[in-house]
């Protein structure tokens, strides 16, 4: 995929980086794997705003996406490769040898036509989906287990991507998108590339208006607001706020907010990078 830089004709579109969606081959979806999405405003089941400053925006409908991968050693045919509103990385349809279809994130240079797998036994090729046991070392993986069979959680979004750096008994270990080495265990699975859309983050979007159809709404900072709304408010004139910090007190640059009593800590061997 590429990005083309339009010109400066009007001022929406004078900063503007859209997407070329050359790699998308239908923009019709599987009925049968559609679900409606419900849009809450921010709102709980009360009626009350809980988060500020959602609404609005497209319709869209969910794609139920296979994360689990637990049609081992089944053969899948790669039937298109689509676009999905509820994600930055496309998407493909596959169909297995059975004739159950199922949506899958789209690894990068993923074909139509082209056959993939998941299980024991089968060759470590893009779109293939393996024990850690059985990948080869230095493998670049994307959709990564944390807990065996529960489905991939970890280099999920566009363009990212994890290592498989070594293996220790019953661990593997993984060095992570944010830098950070991770022990998993070795019967968790992953997928072999890495994510689809690259180039996602150079887009710009140009104008506010595209943040609206995306469901956000404006977000009004900190320093704008009287002191009772936010810590940084107040002042007169264009006071600078103090300590950059939530509106809950909390700081923003620096100030650690990890559990020290987390569980999976025993599991990190080097910590991401600052």
């Amino acid at each position: 995929m590429a990005v083309k830089k339009l010109k400066p004709t009007t001022p929406g579109q004078r900063h503007k980086v859209v997407a070329i969606n050359t790699g998308i081959t239908t923009n019709k979806p599987e009925k049968s794997l559609l679900r409606t999405v419900k849009k809450s405003g921010g709102r709980n089941n009360t009626g009350k705003m809980t988060m500020r400053y959602i609404g609005g925006g497209h319709k869209k409908k969910y794609r139920i996406i296979d994360f689990k991968r637990d049609k081992d050693n089944i053969p899948a045919e790669v039937l298109s490769i689509e676009y999905d509103p509820n994600r930055n990385a496309r998407i493909c349809l596959v169909q297995y040898t059975d004739g159950e279809k199922r949506y899958i994130i789209a690894p990068n240079g993923i074909q139509v036509g082209q056959t993939i797998a998941s299980g024991t036994g089968i060759e470590p090729e893009i779109g293939n989906t393996l024990f850690l046991q059985e990948i080869p070392l230095g493998t670049v993986i994307h959709n990564i287990e944390l807990q065996p069979g529960k489905g991939a959680q970890l280099a999920r979004s566009a363009g990212s991507y994890a290592q498989l750096a070594s293996r220790d008994g019953k661990y593997a270990i993984i060095k992570l998108p944010s830098g950070e080495s991770r022990m998993i265990l070795v019967t968790c699975k992953a997928t072999i590339g890495f994510v689809s859309n690259s180039d996602h983050a150079l887009i710009r979007s140009g104008k506010a208006g595209r943040s609206r159809w995306l469901g956000r709404r404006p977000r009004v900072r900190g320093v704008a607001m009287n002191p009772v709304d936010h810590p940084m408010g107040g002042g007169e004139g264009r006071a600078s706020g103090g300590q950059p910090r939530s509106r809950k007190g909390i700081p923003s640059k620096g100030y650690k907010t990890r559990s020290p009593k987390k569980a999976s800590t025993a599991l990190i061997v080097e910590k991401r990078k600052k």
